[in-house]
């Protein structure tokens, strides 16, 4: 596997879903596909872990206004997971240094992260649930095919990778006034269930 282009990649689908990446490349691993694939992470207990993961993400990023909330408490997560995946891989080949490797993934997943955080705020200003569902799924088809294709054809799925964060940082500029009103939707939602959890009983 061509280490950079793989890196990149892995780093700009951490930023989206880091425990399907995880999760996928420890599959790819495991069974074979892929002979290469950092032994940390064909580890039966990462495996386990990243799928729970996975399937809690696979729900909460589909519910409306929760999603967001889910993003923000992933904003450290994401980032940090794209770090050491990124190390990692670079473990297994000495042509770049490990922390190179690592600043290239974290890097890109918090941009990658930051992108769809802001993209899923400017969704949630649609009045109907679908959007979510139909954007979320999306997300997590797209991943999947494009961490397929970089384990085979990494410079080929690097550059869609880099065509889709360009797009979404350029769409998420484009929808800044609407990403602006889902805060403030959205702080007047934690607001009110903060409030509503504190109400006394009859209140």
């Amino acid at each position: 596997m061509s280490l950079l282009p793989l890196i990149f990649t892995a780093g700009w689908a951490s930023g989206i879903n880091a425990y399907a990446v995880v999760l996928l490349f420890g599959l790819f691993g495991v069974t074979g596909l892929v002979d290469d694939v950092p032994e940390g992470l064909q580890r039966t207990d990462v495996l386990i872990a990243a799928g729970v993961l996975f399937l809690i993400e696979a729900v909460a990023d589909k519910i409306p206004y929760f999603d967001t909330f889910w993003d923000s408490i992933h904003t450290v997560i994401r980032p940090a997971s794209g770090a050491v995946v990124a190390a990692l891989l670079a473990g297994s080949d000495g042509s770049l240094p490990q922390l190179g490797a690592a600043a290239v993934g974290g890097t890109t997943a918090l941009v990658s992260h930051l992108v769809k955080a802001g993209l899923r705020m400017s969704i949630n200003t649609s009045p109907e649930p679908a959007s979510n569902i139909v954007v979320s799924t999306a997300e997590d088809l797209t991943v999947a095919g494009v961490i397929t294709l970089a384990v085979f054809h990494p410079v080929a799925a690097a550059l869609i990778a880099a065509v889709l964060l360009i797009l979404g940082i350029f769409l998420a500029v484009f929808l800044a006034k609407r990403i602006r009103r889902a805060r403030r939707r959205f702080r007047a939602w934690r607001e009110a269930r903060s409030a509503a959890r504190y109400r006394p009983a009859g209140g």
